[in-house]
């Protein structure tokens, strides 16, 4: 049987998507739903759909790939669920089948596995337009910190599945950039991010775990995945959470924020959530290694190469100083000249 996820070419994307759309039409037909429109939105670990009916309500279907398994996925809407029940806390969450089932599978064209599908309600908000305000800054950390705390306060059950993000994960990824690596970098860039990637995992093995910093966390929390009303930030995409640092959860966001902006982030997520005392140094590698996490998963698709180039000079200068071991993460850095 074929992978039902198949777009490493463009005819491959074409066949996917009209696959999908035939998945998602007959999906709705097993949903108590009065739906008026379906609209693509993208395809990624997911394909997604926004489904719009004669009510106020809209809503999210979300076909999986075989990245997760059935388990994971009723595990992620078990997780979210949870999170609901916090006053301070707007998530999506899982809506029953017409049988009370969380999630589908599918029958799709003959040779293909049968993809998972799941609906989630819609979180109404709009994306940010450019860099995020002081206040949005602000904001976003103190949302994560009501986050983590809803999260630290959950408690799984056996047969709760979610991914594990850390040392193991980041080497896994780390191989992957191997055979891509000369699309974006030079022989002496490389050597620098094997190096990083060297003593990330060496950081990573020393840290101690404890509930106060680490848990169930959303893992991929950019401003993609975060929608705004009014400046107040909800979050969206759950479907990397998984168990990891609190602060491997803060890091992705702070790539986006300046130096400035970083300590406002910061003071929000605190203003809930109290920080360990050493957190500069174990924020900084977090940071690092979701910077090379994002570029491990960019470099296979040529399309990014170009990006990717344009990035390096600012990337090679926050591994220098993190090979250093100079702080970075509230200062200024000078992009490296490779001229």
């Amino acid at each position: 049987m074929l992978e039902f996820f198949q777009y490493d070419t463009d005819d491959n994307r074409r066949s996917l998507l009209g696959r999908a759309r035939k998945v998602a039409l007959s999906a709705l037909q097993q949903y108590d739903l009065e739906w008026e429109r379906i609209q693509f939105i993208q395809l990624s670990d997911t394909i997604t759909y926004k489904i719009e009916t004669s009510t106020a309500e809209s809503y999210l279907l979300r076909i999986h790939s075989a990245r997760c398994s059935k388990e994971e996925i009723r595990s992620e809407l078990v997780f979210l669920q949870a999170l609901n029940k916090s006053s301070e806390l707007n998530v999506p969450e899982a809506l029953a089948s017409c049988d009370g089932s969380y999630v589908l599978e599918i029958t799709t064209e003959e040779g293909y596995m049968r993809p998972y599908v799941t609906m989630m309600r819609w979180v109404e908000g709009e994306h940010a337009s450019g860099k995020l305000t002081d206040s949005c800054a602000y904001n976003v950390g103190v949302m994560m910190g009501r986050l983590h705390d809803a999260a630290a306060s959950f408690v799984p059950s056996s047969d709760f599945v979610r991914p594990e993000w850390g040392s193991e994960s980041f080497s896994r990824e780390f191989t992957k950039l191997e055979p891509y690596h000369s699309r974006f970098l030079s022989d002496e860039e490389w050597k620098s991010y094997q190096a990083a990637a060297e003593k990330i995992c060496s950081e990573l093995t020393g840290m101690e775990r404890s509930n106060q910093n680490y848990g169930l966390i959303h893992a991929d929390l950019h401003t993609g995945n975060i929608v705004f009303n009014n400046e107040q930030p909800y979050p969206i995409d759950f479907g990397r959470c998984g168990y990891g640092y609190y602060l491997y959860d803060m890091a992705g966001l702070l790539l986006e924020l300046s130096p400035a902006q970083r300590g406002m982030f910061i003071q929000g997520y605190e203003s809930v959530r109290e920080l360990e005392p050493n957190y500069v140094r174990h924020l900084e590698c977090f940071f690092i290694m979701f910077m090379i996490e994002n570029y491990c998963h960019h470099a296979p698709d040529p399309r990014e190469t170009a990006s990717l180039i344009e990035e390096q000079p600012y990337a090679g200068a926050y591994i220098r100083e993190y090979l250093r071991g100079h702080s970075f993460l509230f200062e200024v850095i000078k992009p490296v000249n490779n001229a």
